[in-house]
């Protein structure tokens, strides 16, 4: 049986849907509209940054209640949670990558192209949110 604190994971999994509702408005947005204004490229960082922060809090947080080995870093987060079969090891992968994406976007925000940040808003906000049903899913079946 996993431990966690459902109120936590509640606020959590809000933050995350929230942002992933922000980035999905943002994705619709032609590519010219978006890649055009500084304004919403910079809102879709910042919203990229709480999702992705988000999924790792809920991770963390189910690792830490449950004493489970710590992570040594952010993708680190995942590989554990999917060692402990939250899912599967493709999603564990994208991840991973996202963790990593997300340290980029924090330390060298300046550094992205905004051709990618609309990339990732068109493809790539539905690992995020697979994410959390996954991670809602595996906690009711304990």
């Amino acid at each position: 049986m996993v431990s966690y604190d459902e109120e936590k994971v509640t606020a959590l999994s809000s933050e995350l849907m929230q942002a992933c509702e922000r980035l999905r408005e943002l994705g619709r947005l032609p590519r010219e509209v978006f890649t055009g204004d500084p304004h919403l490229v910079a809102s879709a960082k910042y919203h990229l940054i709480v999702g992705i922060e988000a999924a790792i809090e809920l991770a963390n947080h189910v690792i830490t209640k449950n004493r489970w080995k710590i992570p040594e870093n952010y993708a680190d987060t995942f590989c554990i949670m999917q060692e402990h079969g939250f899912f599967d090891e493709d999603l564990g992968k994208r991840l991973q990558t996202m963790a990593r994406f997300r340290n980029r976007l924090i330390h060298i925000y300046w550094d992205i192209d905004n051709d990618r940040i609309y990339d990732l808003l068109r493809e790539d906000v539905g690992d995020i949110e697979q994410f959390l049903a996954e991670y809602i899913r595996a906690l009711q079946r304990e």
